[in-house]
């Protein structure tokens, strides 16, 4: 597994939406291929991997480390969660097909993001730097914002099972934030493996997305040109992502908890019907 490790590079993925959108259980299902027995909620950030193959089946195939971060939704923690932020190399914004307002509320995710990330990740200060960040962030109209151009947007619809009588309201609907940020969107239901088995439409949509995702940081890296080309020699070891910092007049305090490594895993995992997550947390205190 060492000698896999040394021949991938990898690249960082934001999840991010309301609190108790589904967000963990959809990683989970990402990144494991099954479903998540047991949720809890998310307290900062949870971080998971996949290996993804990165033009598959062209000569210019290459196995990736793809980190997922799931970064917690709850309101009590806007002003610290930016610490995840930066760098980011591509965002899914989640919401429930069956909450109305976890949709209408992906702008904002959207904008607390790019803004986040085009400010170089520094966090706002006490007072006035908060109220320019909120009013930064209710002003942001993503059609007119450039930043999705550089960051691949996906956007996810959680509990499809769910939906019932509100698919005709949801089908009613015009311009979504999908449509705006010309990124691609699925629904899915995260109870069941099928939503996102291997060779449906969601997979073939998901891995479309990923490989956009690496693409733009590889031709960043100079590893593999955008028409296709191979990739140029580089060797880089994989490790699991460090403790986000923050400036030390914030009061956020930051821990990491891994929960598997690794020296765990006997063999190659088998994409991507099997992928192999390991996983760290970071808990915001």
């Amino acid at each position: 597994m060492a000698n896999l490790a040394n021949t991938m590079n990898k690249v960082k993925i934001l999840v991010v939406g309301d609190s108790g959108v589904g967000k963990t259980s959809l990683v989970h299902l990402i990144c494991h291929g099954e479903v998540l027995g047991n949720s809890s909620w998310t307290i900062g950030c949870s971080v998971e991997v996949r290996i993804h193959e990165f033009r598959e089946g062209t000569p210019s195939q290459r196995p990736y480390f793809v980190e997922f971060w799931d970064v917690g939704g709850s309101g009590s923690h806007r002003n610290a969660r930016h610490v995840f932020y930066t760098p980011v190399h591509g965002i899914i914004l989640t919401h429930d097909l069956t909450n109305r307002k976890s949709q209408v509320n992906l702008h904002r995710w959207l904008a607390e993001v790019l803004l986040r990330e085009a400010s170089g990740g520094s966090g706002g200060g006490a007072g006035g730097g908060r109220n320019r960040s909120s009013l930064l962030v209710e002003d942001f109209d993503a059609e007119n914002f450039g930043g999705f151009a550089q960051v691949p947007v996906f956007v996810v619809g959680t509990k499809l099972d769910l939906m019932g009588t509100y698919r005709s309201y949801n089908r009613s609907r015009g311009s979504t934030i999908a449509e705006e940020c010309s990124a691609d969107e699925i629904n899915v239901n995260t109870q069941d493996p099928r939503s996102l088995a291997p060779g449906s439409s969601n997979a073939v949509k998901l891995s479309r997305f990923l490989d956009k995702v690496i693409e733009k940081q590889a031709v960043l890296r100079g590893e593999v040109d955008r028409e296709g080309g191979g990739f140029s020699s580089y060797s880089s070891s994989y490790s699991f992502p460090p403790p986000p910092s923050s400036s030390s007049s914030s009061s956020l305090a930051t821990s990491r908890r891994a929960k598997t490594s690794f020296s765990s895993i006997s063999s190659p995992p088998v994409m991507p019907s099997s992928p192999t997550s390991p996983s760290s947390s970071y808990l915001i205190g």
